[in-house]
Formats: structure tokens, C-alpha cells, sequence
């Protein structure tokens, strides 16, 4: 040990630190994995992953600045190779973690972990033009936006979209901490919160985006629009009898097709947006709303100042 290290008694915290480890593990039933291999899906890991998927599906904007037209098969192909085998890796640790106090045998965890691997890598065409839906929405419905290029190359909200498209998959398919992870990534990068449970239709634009929530259980329509600090959250959280919170309910807006939403509205509960409604900056809604509205702070206020 040098002489720098003598001065933080290292040997003394090391040994603190597995004391506080094996009384955590001992408290919540976890076997040790000091002589084993991680457990637990890597976030770094998917930040990378998420990053070389990226540029495999627009790999002309969002590759490598070296990369030419000859060679861009060569590169995309090579990409995903490495990308889906390191997100094989991820999703074996997250169904054997998931997996482990059952009887389920390691070599059907592998087969499944395989199949869903596989699912996901054919499913990425029909991503990409999913996106490039996402894209021509952003470029249309911002008079500030001078090409796609720059769309993709710089909008925040297309970042999130994108993570979140890869992320909806994978929780779909059955790993929903590898797309927990993966839309964490891009909330923490764009301050964009999408859940990766969250149903979203084509053409979705985010405009600036800086402080948008949306739960796990909204479903968004096609061609909807929000802006910097919607929230499409919950009302209300259940409780069963033991006090827990109750999980998997369906709590969070539907928004149906050709919807704007203004900056910083705050929609709540299992209600429903009618098709080709606005809703004003700032408004605050609990209840349902046919097709065709226009609602405003204004128009939402009784005389004597209270909330119809």
C-alpha cells in the first residue's frame, strides 16, 4: 500500500463496506456474489449498446464522422453484430436474475434470451421507419428546423423518441429492467422522461422536451405534438390491504391521434384526450374531453375563479 494510501485507513473501510454489503444481503434474502460474476445488467454497458444501435440505424448522421457511403453496410452490419451480441449478454443476466428462485433451467433461460435477441434484431427495419415518421414530425411541426439532418442531429426530443422506440421493445418482450435502463439513459442526457411501457403512435414530436414526464400506462395516438414540461402522469396510486402500492393498473392519459398539447400542462389519470384536441400551456386536467377541443386555462375557470 503506498504512503498516500496509509492515510485513508483503507484496509479498515474495505472491511466496513463488506460488513454493510453482507448485512444488506443478509436483510433482503440475497445470496453473496463476492466469488461469482456480476449479477445484474450493466448501465454502462447499455449506454453503449444504445449508442452503437444509433448509428446503425442512421449511420450516415449518427455513425462514425470517418464513415463513407461505400462502406455503409459494412459498418452497419459489423455494428449490430457487436451490438446484439453485448445486449445477448445484458438480457442473459437480467432473465437469470429474474429467474433466480425458480426451477426454470439455464439452457431454456438461453434458448428464450436468444429468441427475444433475435426478435428485437429483426424488428429494427420497422423501427427505423417508425423513426424516420418521428423525424419528418419534428422537421414539419418546427418552423425553426431547416432539414431533417439537423432534426435528428440535434433535437433532444428525437433522442428520447429513439430510446424509447428501442426501450418499448424490449420491455415488451419481456426485459423491462434492460428498457428501464435504457430510457433512464436518455432521460438523464435530455431531461425527457418517457416510461418504456408508454404506447406511442407514429409522427410523435417532443418540441423542446426539457421536463416531460409521460407514465407507464399513457397511450399517445399518431401525430401528436407536446411541448417542454407536459406531464401525462398518474391521479391517484392504489393501495392493497397490506399498503402496498398497486402495480400494473392502468393510471395514465390516453391522447388519441392529431393532439397538441402546450408547454407545461399537467394531464392526470386514466382520462382521455379527444382527437385533434389542444390543450393550452399550463392547464391542469383531471377529466376526459371530447374530439375537437380547445381548452385553455381561461376557458377552464368558473367565474368565482375555481376548476370546472
Amino acid at each position: 500500500m503506498s504512503e498516500r494510501s496509509s492515510h485513508w485507513q483503507l484496509q479498515t473501510i474495505v472491511s466496513q463496506l463488506r460488513a454493510a454489503r453482507d448485512e444488506w444481503r443478509a436483510q433482503n434474502g440475497r445470496a453473496s456474489t463476492e466469488q461469482g460474476g456480476r449479477e445484474l445488467p450493466s448501465r454502462a454497458a447499455m449506454a453503449q449498446i444504445l449508442e452503437a444501435l444509433c448509428g446503425a440505424l442512421f449511420p450516415m448522421r449518427l455513425g462514425p464522422v470517418d464513415l463513407r457511403e461505400e462502406s455503409e453496410n459494412f459498418y452497419v452490419g459489423h455494428t449490430l453484430d457487436v451490438a446484439l451480441n453485448a445486449l445477448l449478454a445484458q438480457a442473459r443476466l437480467e432473465l437469470r436474475y429474474a429467474a433466480r428462485h425458480s426451477q426454470q433451467a439455464d439452457a431454456e433461460i438461453e434458448a428464450n434470451t436468444i429468441a427475444i435477441i433475435q426478435d428485437f434484431a429483426l424488428a429494427l427495419p420497422g423501427l427505423r421507419r417508425l423513426l424516420d415518421s418521428d423525424v419528418l414530425a419534428a422537421y414539419h411541426g418546427d418552423p425553426a428546423a431547416r432539414s431533417v439532418d439537423e432534426v435528428l442531429l440535434c433535437y433532444p426530443g428525437i433522442l428520447a423518441v429513439i430510446h424509447h422506440r428501442l426501450a418499448h421493445h424490449l420491455y415488451r418482450a419481456g426485459l423491462p429492467l434492460l428498457a428501464r435502463i435504457s430510457s433512464e439513459i436518455a432521460h438523464s442526457a435530455t431531461g425527457i422522461d418517457i416510461h418504456p411501457g408508454a404506447q406511442i403512435g407514429r409522427s410523435f414530436f417532443i418540441d423542446h422536451g426539457t421536463g416531460v414526464v409521460i407514465g407507464e400506462t399513457a397511450i399517445i395516438g399518431e401525430r401528436v405534438r407536446i411541448y417542454q414540461a407536459v406531464t401525462l402522469g398518474a391521479k391517484r396510486f392504489p393501495s392493497d390491504e397490506d399498503g402496498q402500492l398497486q402495480k400494473g393498473h392502468p393510471r395514465h392519459p390516453i391522447v388519441e391521434d392529431d393532439v397538441v398539447i402546450y408547454a407545461g400542462a399537467t394531464i392526470l389519470g386514466r382520462i382521455t384526450i379527444g382527437k385533434g384536441s389542444t390543450i393550452g400551456g399550463n392547464v391542469w386536467l383531471t377529466r376526459s374531453v371530447p374530439a375537437g377541443c380547445n381548452l385553455t386555462q381561461a376557458n377552464l375557470q368558473h367565474d368565482d375563479g375555481t376548476q370546472k
